[in-house]
């Protein structure tokens, strides 16, 4: 009873508001008591709506309540406050559906505190006095509060489990060890604990440094994303400047163009002006002498005419006809053809796939487990397969193309290419149109004496006949020479024995970013040849050396 009335003061001296005790009672007009500072707090969030109401009844007060000090209620409150009476706990004190509760609080529980695991009770932070106070709770273990507690109890023999069976992996109590655990491999719960912390410490470990490793691999991308970006925006710079000068050079072309269309027709209207002018002229005395002598013509008197005849019948010297050159059909239509052949020729620099700008073969290669195992069958290869074809600008000439760019024969007639400085003029050589990065494969067929299959980078020498130019014989290419009964692989003037199975097909394969490049004879199996493990600093082509009577094919492989 007495706590029951103990419970009552507490609420009923306790401020709505904060749920403490009254500081500065005052009372409202409707009879409800708060804290000074609370409702005045309350009612500062309601001026601007200039009705002020009471928290509990909602009464509304016009004007807002000038409210003094209820000396009574505060008397009171302190001779309670000397009683030992504490406010009421505030509802977020109390346990809760999802909390755990104090297993000692009777009525209302409040929210538990700690745990112990030797009571198997969770405690407020009242009730969790005697543990801080007391010796024999000294070695009582506190925790974190738990809803889980009756866990550590053994079902069969309502004990605290103490023990570890490492033999059936679970918790027993000291008369399940004695029991259907009899024999077993069994230690303290606390030493198997300490084992497995130390795992576990193993394992954070090992974690954190993947963490750290997964945070390098994030900042290596993040630069990576940055290089692109900039890498990309310089591209879009520069080519803006670029095709800004191409565009004013073809801006002021087209204006000399114009300028000297206009001057030419100023010059030929001219010309033609004072011809037309000379001929009218012309027209006007001849139409005169002609009346003169139609006048001269009816004259009776003989003696007159005669007299008149010698003057009136010369005639002046009549316009040169060879001076007049007409063209009725052409004038400046040479012109239009001259720009014309100008724009067909733009046209097929653009649409040369030398010079076409593409971004196919850009690709940035980001690889979190390592790099990705070479391929073992054909199959496999033909993954990565390339469709390629041969640069006319580059093939020498003696070397005909043919199966659309994809054949190259040797032949002892020179071919009509243009001039062109990415052709080579010494060696037997041609290059693919297309660069080559990330990973491709193709295959060469070949016929007749033998045949070097190369890759290369493009900036390798073309013209003259130093080892600079020739496949294998610089730094800048990997070539293998494919003979009647033999096989040699040449890189920078060394070149290497290669022994393997004849055939007249070879695979290329090129890892560009892991700096892989190997050479396969291929007939019903694919045997390795040669293979090669470097750094790739450029993009590269495909290469072919063609000896005399002798011709190889890019091979259309699906």
């Amino acid at each position: 009873m007495a706590q029951q009335e103990n419970k009552l003061d507490r609420e009923t001296f306790s401020c709505p508001i904060c749920l403490d005790l009254l500081k500065d009672p005052v009372t409202t007009s409707c009879g409800h008591s708060y804290c000074m500072n609370c409702i005045q707090n309350f009612w500062d969030g309601e001026d601007e709506k200039r009705i002020h109401s009471c928290p509990q009844c909602r009464q509304t007060f016009i004007p807002r309540p000038v409210l003094k000090k209820n000396t009574m209620l505060a008397a009171l409150v302190e001779e309670l406050k000397k009683t030992g009476l504490q406010a009421a706990p505030a509802d977020h004190c109390y346990a809760g559906p999802e909390d755990v509760a104090c297993d000692v609080c009777t009525g209302r529980k409040l929210k538990a505190l700690k745990s112990c695991l030797v009571c198997l009770a969770s405690y407020c932070e009242k009730h969790l006095q005697p543990h801080h106070e007391l010796p024999v709770f000294v070695k009582h273990k506190l925790v974190e509060p738990s809803k889980k507690l009756q866990e550590n109890i053994c079902s069969r023999h309502d004990e605290v489990m103490k023990i570890f069976c490492r033999t059936d992996q679970q918790c027993i109590c000291y008369l399940c060890s004695v029991d259907e655990h009899k024999g077993h491999d069994t230690v303290s719960a606390a030493a198997e604990r300490t084992e497995r912390q130390r795992e576990l410490e193993v394992s954070r470990q090992n974690i954190q440094q993947r963490i750290q490793d997964r945070e390098k691999d994030v900042k290596e991308l993040q630069q990576e994303v940055e290089a692109i970006n900039g890498s990309a925006d310089k591209a879009v710079e520069d080519s803006e400047k670029v095709f800004t000068e191409l565009i004013r050079l073809m801006e002021k072309r087209r204006s000399d163009v114009k300028q000297q269309v206009r001057s030419q027709q100023e010059t030929e209207v001219s010309r033609v002006k004072e011809l037309q002018e000379k001929l009218e002229q012309e027209i006007t005395d001849l139409k005169r002498k002609d009346a003169e002598l139609e006048q001269l013509s009816h004259t009776e008197d003989h003696n007159q005419f005669l007299h008149n005849y010698p003057s009136l019948s010369r005639l002046s010297q009549s316009t040169d006809s060879s001076s007049i050159n007409i063209r009725p059909l052409r004038y400046f239509e040479d012109v239009t053809a001259a720009v014309s052949e100008l724009r067909d020729k733009l046209q097929d620099v653009l649409r040369d796939q030398r010079t076409n700008i593409s971004l196919t073969d850009t690709e940035v290669h980001v690889s979190l487990s390592g790099p990705e195992p070479e391929p073992k069958t054909r199959a496999e290869f033909l993954k990565y397969s390339r469709e390629l074809t041969l640069d006319p600008n580059t093939a020498n000439t003696l070397l005909l193309l043919s199966e659309g760019n994809r054949k190259v024969t040797f032949t002892d007639q020179r071919q009509s290419y243009s001039s062109h400085p990415d052709r080579f003029t010494y060696y037997w050589q041609v290059l693919s149109r297309q660069s080559l990065t990330g990973r491709c494969y193709w295959e060469v067929e070949w016929r007749g004496g033998g045949v070097h299959v190369a890759i290369t980078y493009k900036n390798i020498s073309r013209a003259g006949e130093s080892g600079e130019c020739e496949f294998g014989y610089n730094d800048k290419s990997w070539m293998l020479y494919c003979y009647t009964d033999s096989y040699y692989f040449y890189y920078n003037s060394v070149g290497t024995p290669v022994s393997g199975p004849r055939s007249s097909r070879v695979g290329v394969y090129l890892d560009h970013s892991a700096g892989i490049l190997s050479f396969y004879s291929v007939s019903e199996t694919m045997t390795l040849l040669h293979r090669v493990q470097t750094t790739f600093t450029q993009p590269l082509y495909a290469g072919l050396y063609i000896d005399y009577d002798s011709s190889a094919e890019l091979c259309e492989v699906k």
